[in-house]
């Protein structure tokens, strides 16, 4: 399963992605976690200090090599150049197993506090003031667009803040976002917005409450956000001594079983491998006539393979 966390600069979503990413792999299941936020702050939220460094390669230092990788001899796509963020795959495609050692996850995972880390990569002075985020988000995109995680498997992505996420079909790839949200006016206006935009597609919402200091704030929360509130965390003095160097103590109950909230409810929704498709297709287009087309030189919609399901039994069948 996909899971997302989005929410207003500041939310406390790093925070939370590195949380619930541990919680995960403490239980034994596999897991990768995704740095997808222009704040490159993942690896120190699960434990990277700050004086060491992530050696392993971004995704967006080889989006080139990936692309070569997961076309593979998908005749539809002739070169790396045709190959944009949005391609889906089709017959011939190389498709991707959670932490098989593929040439994607061989070369980017490394494991930070105990969860295997990729990073989509900082901005560097040759990105400064003629490229947007999502150019590398890009590499993102196809990693989840190639891939067949199966049950009881997690991607656990932490995105770009606030409706950012929405300038690409991205926010598409997952089977469950969960939206950060402070007892603010400020927080609540970008759950209003973000909820609002993934409704359209039918893409799920639900809400987490963070930095929970009273009854107050709960009610709040309730009265704003109303059933999709999920789960609430409360400020907590674990998390301070992790982020001051000292790590020591465990996660405060409350904050443990709102964990375990968010994991039973991404257990319980269904993977709906359609939808999947139908939105990778309907972005593609969206893509290939607003600016893909005519970047590449040539008509991407024909990358569209109509006899491809991107589901697992598309691995029983290549096997």
């Amino acid at each position: 399963m996909r899971v997302a966390f989005v929410g207003k600069g500041g939310s406390g979503k790093t925070t939370l992605s590195a949380l619930f990413a541990r919680h995960l792999a403490r239980s034994g299941a596999p897991v990768v976690a995704i740095d997808g936020d222009i704040n490159q702050h993942l690896a120190y939220a699960l434990g990277l200090d700050e004086d060491e460094f992530f050696a392993a390669p971004p995704l967006s230092a080889r989006t080139g090599e990936i692309k070569d990788y997961l076309r593979g001899t998908n005749p539809r796509i002739p070169s790396r150049d045709a190959m944009v963020k949005t391609t889906p795959p089709g017959r011939g495609s190389r498709l991707l197993r959670l932490l098989d050692e593929d040439d994607v996850h061989s070369h980017h995972v490394q494991e930070v506090g105990g969860v295997p880390l990729m990073v989509t990569g900082a901005f560097d002075e040759n990105d400064l003031g003629v490229a947007c985020y999502h150019s590398k988000l890009g590499a993102v995109e196809l990693y989840l667009n190639h891939l067949v995680d199966g049950p009881g498997e997690y991607v656990v992505v932490d995105m770009t803040a606030g409706a950012d996420a929405f300038a690409s079909g991205l926010f598409t790839r997952f089977d469950m976002t969960f939206l950060v949200v402070e007892p603010t006016r400020k927080s609540v206006s970008v759950y209003r917005q973000y909820r609002d935009h993934a409704a359209e597609f039918g893409i799920p919402v639900a809400v987490v409450g963070n930095k929970v200091t009273s009854e107050d704030d709960l009610a709040f929360l309730r009265t704003h956000v109303g059933d999709d509130l999920l789960a609430h965390c409360v400020q907590s003095s674990y998390v301070r001594a992790q982020e001051q160097g000292r790590g020591h103590g465990e996660l405060e109950p409350h904050n443990a079983r709102a964990l375990d909230r968010l994991r039973a409810a991404v257990d319980a929704r269904p993977k709906d491998w359609a939808a999947f498709q139908r939105h990778a297709v309907e972005f593609h287009l969206r893509n290939a006539a607003a600016w893909a087309n005519e970047a590449t030189g040539q008509d991407l919609a024909a990358q569209v393979d109509p006899g491809f399901q991107h589901d697992p039994q598309v691995l029983t069948a290549l096997a």
